[in-house]
């Protein structure tokens, strides 16, 4: 069985854990809280195919420990869907490094806030030569008059569309006009 791991995958991402577990994954789950791990796993057909990680993910030890602790129990991970905040700066590098030990080849999707500098990003988190990195940034909707930031619904939509066609950078909703933005 393929491993994943979502990061914010209870939250705007809780569709792509649950997407995933359909697609045949077995889905390790990164949340601060266990209330919304629980919600999650109420929704899930199969629970037995979900992990969770119930952490702060600024906290380096118990991330790498959870981390290592999930690949042995559910195999090396094939794919990473990650919503990390601006704060956690050394959060990816992390991610990259410990997916990254014995193994040939795995995905990592990132995303991103829609004022986020896609250059920059990559040059900050060097990515290991054995990941395929995906940008998908979040943008906003424009309806009539007004904008409106995306729902957690079409961001999942968007994410897993991302997945499913795997370009580089996958933009849901739109980033222009910059100043229609909410």
């Amino acid at each position: 069985m393929k491993h994943a791991l979502v990061i914010g995958g209870t939250g705007m991402l809780a569709d792509v854990s649950l997407w995933l577990v359909e697609k045949g994954y077995h889905v390790s789950v990164i949340a601060r809280n266990s209330d919304r791990i629980q919600k999650l796993m109420k929704r899930a057909q199969a629970k037995e195919c979900f992990t969770p990680l119930v952490l702060d993910y600024t906290n380096e030890n118990m991330l790498k420990e959870k981390l290592k602790d999930t690949i042995k129990q559910n195999g090396n991970i094939d794919l990473v869907v990650a919503w990390i905040h601006s704060y956690a700066k050394d959060t990816l590098s992390l991610i990259t490094n410990v997916v990254s030990e014995g193994k040939n080849y795995w995905e990592l999707f990132h995303v991103l806030g829609s004022s986020s500098n896609l250059e920059e990003i990559k040059k900050k988190d060097p990515i290991p030569s054995q990941c395929v990195y995906y940008q998908v940034q979040l943008g906003f909707i424009i309806e009539g008059e007004h904008s409106r930031w995306l729902t957690h619904q079409e961001i999942s939509e968007g994410v897993i569309e991302a997945i499913k066609k795997k370009k580089k950078v996958h933009i849901v909703g739109q980033l222009e006009p910059w100043e229609k933005r909410p």
